[in-house]
């Protein structure tokens, strides 16, 4: 019985150091590197194509979108406005990133740097140096709907003076937005750690 009883606890420690792993190789897998972004947010080709004028017009219509945010403090922008950016990114090159920060914190600590160095290395690459970004900054659903907008916000707001004071890139090629837990990438598991993420969207893929 002792036998039994030992090879039985033996038994769920392996299985529970195998969890482990596999959950260390799980998150291992969301880390996205440079050439990885890069391939996301390269502009695409659009040779031989004849503009329209209606296409010709939203361009202009997003670019004056995007102006009129430059600079502009995250927690400034209206419902209105993060729906129209919203509307921008949804047919713009993007990848979502899981820039891992301290609970409650906005702070890039020693969890999210190696992702947040693999942003800062693609956005300075010759493919994408120069453009304009979006950085949307999402929660998962824990929380109330304040808390979690205002950590979004803060969270874009980090990734963006991170991209700013290491990689100069102008923060007028940063435009921030936060949504909160709005848009869930797992909406059958609302508090799954892929909703906890930073969208990175190239704003000006020509």
């Amino acid at each position: 019985m002792i036998f039994g009883k030992r090879l039985n606890y033996m038994t769920g420690a392996t299985v529970a150091i195998g969890l482990t792993l596999l959950s260390g190789l799980a998150f291992a897998a969301e880390q996205r590197s440079a050439e990885d972004i890069i391939m996301a947010l390269k502009p695409r080709v659009t040779r031989g194509l004849t503009t329209s004028p209606a296409s010709a017009a939203s361009v202009a219509n997003e670019t004056q979108v995007i102006d009129a945010l430059r600079n502009r403090p995250t927690r400034s922008l209206s419902t209105e406005e993060r729906e129209k950016i919203a509307a921008i990114t949804s047919s713009k090159p993007k990848i979502d990133l899981e820039i891992n920060f301290e609970f409650n914190s906005a702070v890039i600590g020693s969890k999210a740097l190696p992702q947040a160095t693999e942003l800062g290395r693609a956005l300075t690459s010759a493919d994408l140096k120069g453009r304009t970004f979006i950085l949307a900054g999402f929660t998962d659903a824990k929380g109330s709907v304040t808390y979690n907008q205002g950590l979004s916000e803060r969270r874009a707001d980090a990734v963006k003076q991170f991209l700013s004071d290491k990689y100069g890139i102008e923060a007028s090629r940063l435009v921030t937005v936060g949504y909160g837990a709005t848009n869930l990438k797992n909406s059958e598991n609302p508090l799954a750690g892929e909703n906890r993420r930073v969208q990175i969207v190239n704003a000006s893929d020509n």
